[in-house]
Parts: structure tokens; C-alpha cells; sequence
């Protein structure tokens, strides 16, 4: 079970337990490789990019994150019922456009397009939270769409395994939001950088903007299709969701 509800006036067709769970180790296999032709195009390996950004930018880098995460949650919060949900293709076409801006302009502008372009993964993670049966409007979903930034990126070499970020405890009560960003901040931190070292990579800048975009949306909106599916199943089985992740980790193996 999780602390989020389905909603009561959506009908979804049930879910076969271990079927369900074989797509979602799947999923999780092609989220794990989608950064692999950004890194080849960059010409550099995951852990060097940060190094690559100026002392002063990666000394700020979890300050910025929180910064880019909180005007992110208000303003795609925001959005819903005044813009429509976008299909994948569509939301990861406007993030390869605000990337190539960001690219174009080195790190300066990449640094300024952080929350735009958060700002529309989120948004689509929210539809993503819907389209599984959860209300983006309830706080704990709310919550739980900002969690999934908690995944490790997709330039990390692991297999896919670490799903900690899936059941992360986040408080919906008192100063929720400040402190669920405290939780999340130092975690995308280290994705982000590599982000904007990526978009700052001289000459390439604003193919590597785009492509780099295009990798993080993708890999957020499976990582979200992996926790949300997860979320719902549990309610539907009436069954722990770390059970779960554990079974879907076997599967990993």
C-alpha cells in the first residue's frame, strides 16, 4: 500500500501482478541507457562533467537545484487545469528546444533554462501521475511526483537497481515543501550538474543542449512510469510497496 489513494472516479483496467512487474524491469533497463549516446556525443565520461563547471558554479550547484525545484512544484502545480497534458513525444520536443536555447548561450544560459526545463519535466510527470489513476492535485501526490527527481540520472552507470527514491518518506504536513526539497535537492544535484556541463561543452553547445534535455526528459518520464506503476499496483494487490521493489529488483538481476 502507499500513502496515495487512486482516484475514485477513474476506472482502470486491472493489472496483471508479475506481467506488470516484467514491464517495469524493462523500463527500468531502457531508462539506465538513454545517456549513453549523450556521453559518446560529449566525449567525456559521466563522473568528469562536473568537474568540467567553474568551482563557483559546482559549489552552488545544490542551492540552484532547490531553487529550480521550488519554482518548479509552484509553477507546474499551477498549470494543471488551465494547460492540457502532453503526450511524450511533444513534451520532449519542447525540452530539445529549451535545451538547444540553453546550450546556445554556453553555461550562462543553461544555468538560466534549469527551471524551465524542470519546470516542464515535472509538469509532465504530474499527467504521468494522473494517467496511472492519482490525482496531482492531492499533496501526497504532489509529493510523490517531485520524488521521482530523487532517481539517480541517466548518465549514472548503474544497472537501473537503485529504486531507494521510490520509497522515500516525504512529509505532505506543516513546511512540506521546503522539506521534501531538502530531501531531493542534494540527490539531483549531481544529474543536474552533469546537465549543464554537458549544455556548456565548447562548440557543441547547442546540440548538446538538446540531446542532453532530451535524455533527462526521457529518463524522468520512464522513472516516473516506473514509480507511479509500482504506486498503483501496490494499491490494487493491497500489498507493501517495498515488496514490490524488491521483486522488481530480482528482476533486475
Amino acid at each position: 500500500m502507499t500513502d496515495a489513494r487512486l482516484r475514485s472516479d477513474q476506472i482502470l483496467e486491472p493489472l496483471d501482478r508479475e506481467a506488470e512487474l516484467d514491464r517495469l524491469a524493462e523500463k527500468l533497463r531502457d531508462a539506465s541507457g538513454v545517456g549513453l549516446q549523450l556521453l559518446n556525443m560529449v566525449g567525456t565520461q559521466a563522473e568528469n562533467l562536473i568537474d568540467m563547471l567553474p568551482q563557483t558554479v559546482r559549489g552552488g550547484l545544490e542551492r540552484a537545484t532547490a531553487a529550480a525545484l521550488e519554482q518548479s512544484f509552484r509553477a507546474a502545480a499551477a498549470s494543471r487545469g488551465r494547460v492540457a497534458d502532453t503526450s511524450d513525444w511533444l513534451t520532449r520536443a519542447i525540452t530539445l528546444g529549451t535545451g538547444a536555447a540553453g546550450g546556445f548561450g554556453g553555461l550562462a544560459s543553461a544555468l538560466a533554462e534549469l527551471p524551465v526545463t524542470t519546470t516542464i519535466i515535472l509538469r509532465a510527470i504530474q499527467g504521468i501521475a494522473d494517467e496511472h489513476g492519482f490525482d496531482p492535485a492531492k499533496p501526497e501526490v504532489r509529493a510523490a511526483c517531485l520524488k521521482v527527481f530523487a532517481a539517480a540520472g541517466p548518465l549514472d552507470d548503474d544497472d537501473g537497481s537503485d529504486l531507494s527514491f521510490i520509497t522515500l518518506r516525504l512529509s505532505v504536513t506543516g513546511p512540506a515543501l521546503s522539506g521534501m526539497i531538502a530531501k531531493i535537492a542534494p540527490r539531483l544535484a549531481v544529474p543536474l550538474g552533469q546537465k549543464l556541463a554537458a549544455q556548456a561543452v565548447p562548440v557543441l553547445g547547442l546540440a548538446a543542449g538538446a540531446a542532453t534535455n532530451y535524455v533527462f526528459t526521457s529518463y524522468y518520464q520512464e522513472m516516473a512510469r516506473v514509480q507511479f506503476g509500482l504506486m498503483r499496483l501496490a494499491e490494487q494487490e493491497d500489498e507493501p510497496l517495498e515488496h514490490l521493489v524488491h521483486d522488481l529488483k530480482k528482476r533486475l538481476l
